[in-house]
């Protein structure tokens, strides 16, 4: 009982981590970044200005939805991270998502 009471403190505290880091995912060489915190909310969008023509907008579209993808890869990815060190070992069920 008491590993699960510490287990639920350290969720608490991992959940707060994660809603205060951030990643940065980016497509087309840098030209896109997308910044979204741990809980894969995007924070941040920013666009190079040399992609910001009436013809490319298309290209643009795509540059955002690949940076988006960088950026939630990279944000699973941490918080998979951190689920391993608040879970310390414990076996969870396959498929199983904490906190979410």
């Amino acid at each position: 009982m008491k590993q699960v009471q510490a287990m639920q403190s350290r969720m608490a505290e991992m959940q707060t981590k994660l809603e205060q880091a951030t990643v940065t995912g980016q497509s087309g060489g840098g030209l896109v970044k997308v910044t979204m915190n741990g809980k894969g909310s995007m924070t941040g969008i920013a666009i190079d200005a040399s992609l910001l023509k009436p013809d490319e907008k298309e290209i643009v579209e795509d540059l955002v939805m690949a940076a988006h993808a960088d950026a939630k890869a990279r944000s699973e990815a941490m918080m998979a991270e951190e689920m391993k060190s608040v879970t310390g070992g414990l076996p969870l069920p396959p498929g199983m998502k904490l906190p979410f």
